[in-house]
């Protein structure tokens, strides 16, 4: 039975710090946060909002445009790493809040979970809903796949330039009008690690930067190493003499912690693939250098990170290749739409891939681009650490859901934040009624109680 993603929808803050002010207020030059690290804007939730409620915005909003009825759901995973309770999980939560819109006890029958493992939870909660389709376990019924995230840092932080926050749901079912999904071919990486992590009752990460993006980089082609392998026996794709895996995708969507790490994952992937193939010869002799070798190749992480003449060295090899012709096509044709998104609204946790994803289509369309056919590569990375790598073809029917695609006009009027402002939301000074943005129709934050037998408990309205 086929599976995959029917329709997408976004909820995405309209509060948001300008990296212009941002630099200025930390004596940064701009041009690292807008070249650099590809950041123009930072998504800053107000003070009437969790993910929780995000989660349920974007919700409302796929149900409303596919004029669905709870009836029509069977299943409503949230994945998050901005969890609030160690016990209830954030779907119910979400039942909650729709509830009011369709009704007590609407939901009553949709099973479901918060997934948890980082960055990556969004998509093995993908892959669990839609075995639970192809196995005839949804009798006609339609799963919710919600990636809801607030990244928030330490302030004065490195990463505290790498913010944001938002939901992306995903519809699935078994007649998908947007992709379908390979089957039998889902790869993952996985191990244990402390390369980001928030204990219980830190509000913010730990994070360690370099480690965790090299990480990343080795998870992922880890898990892609494991996808050629499924693809090659299963026969699903067939490859050719001198041609990789990467060939055969026709767009790669790698997860966003920010947009300019989407660019060194595809080179790093790239390099990886091009490595023992005729092209490599050709790319070397452009570059004028070879590729460097740590000291110990087979070494741990802190041994490469350690090797201050390799690192220098692989920086600027890397900075070479990315500017090489072979390598912008790539880019350019594979990856460059999915990073649009990012720029605007920043990190997103588990839903950064998805929100690339999204970027992608909408921007392709607008290129004129006919995407019917197109296989899209997943890059999937959470932290702590696991990879998945996954792949789908766009459907006949996918115009239907791209074409009404607006990023700008889906978030709605902005309102861009002073820095005292930006600082009194970040330290949580205000409350829920010191909200800086009126909404209508939407679901909001109202009261978190604080009493000793009462503690906890949220009140959620739905805005009129």
């Amino acid at each position: 039975m086929t599976a995959g993603i029917d329709d997408i929808a976004i909820y995405i803050p309209r509060l948001y710090i300008d990296a212009a002010d941002f630099a200025e207020a930390r004596g940064l030059d701009p041009v690292k946060l807008q070249k650099g690290l590809g950041v123009s804007q930072m998504a800053i939730v107000d003070a009437n909002q969790d993910p929780a409620c995000l989660a349920a915005n974007a919700c409302l909003r796929v149900m409303e445009k596919n004029n669905l009825s709870p009836d029509d759901i069977g299943r409503l995973y949230i994945s998050t790493e901005s969890a609030f309770d160690e016990s209830k999980a954030m779907n119910s939560y979400v039942i909650g809040m729709l509830e009011q819109v369709y009704g007590q006890g609407s939901f009553e029958h949709c099973g479901g979970v918060e997934t948890k493992f980082a960055c990556v939870s969004g998509s093995y909660a993908l892959y669990d809903n839609t075995n639970w389709i192809r196995a005839g376990e949804a009798e006609g019924k339609s799963a919710l796949v919600v990636v809801s995230d607030i990244a928030k840092y330490d302030m004065g932080s490195s990463g505290e330039m790498t913010q944001g926050a938002g939901a992306v749901v995903m519809l699935l079912n078994d007649e998908p009008r947007l992709l379908e999904f390979d089957p039998k071919v889902t790869s993952t990486s996985i191990k244990d690690e402390y390369d980001f992590y928030r204990p219980f009752g830190k509000e913010t990460p730990i994070v360690h930067g370099q480690y965790s993006n090299l990480l990343y980089m080795i998870q992922v082609r880890k898990a892609l190493e494991a996808y050629k392998k499924k693809v090659i026996s299963s026969n699903l794709i067939k490859m050719k003499e001198n041609e990789t895996i990467l060939d055969h995708m026709d767009y790669i969507n790698m997860h966003l912690p920010y947009s300019n790490m989407g660019k060194k994952a595809l080179a790093y992937l790239v390099r990886h693939e091009w490595r023992q193939l005729p092209r490599w010869k050709n790319i070397l002799e452009q570059i004028g250098m070879e590729e460097p070798i740590p000291k110990d190749p087979r070494g741990t992480i802190e041994s490469v990170l350690a090797d201050e003449e390799f690192m220098a060295k692989d920086h600027e090899f890397t900075k070479l290749f990315t500017k090489t012709q072979e390598y912008q096509d790539v880019f350019e044709s594979k990856l460059s739409s999915s990073l649009i998104a990012s720029t605007m609204i920043g990190n997103l946790y588990t839903a950064s891939l998805y929100l690339g994803f999204r970027s992608s289509l909408e921007f392709e369309y607008q290129k004129g681009v006919d995407l019917e056919g197109k296989r899209i590569g997943f890059g999937s990375y959470g932290s702590g650490s696991s990879a998945m790598v996954f792949s789908g073809l766009v459907q006949p029917e996918y115009e239907e859901i791209v074409k009404s695609m607006n990023l700008e006009a889906e978030i709605g009027q902005r309102k861009r934040l002073t820095w005292s402002e930006y600082e009194e939301l970040h330290e949580n000074k205000l409350t829920p009624e010191q909200s800086k943005v009126h909404t209508k129709k939407e679901f909001v934050l109202v009261d978190v109680k604080t009493d000793v037998e009462s503690r906890g408990e949220r009140r959620y309205v739905f805005t009129s």
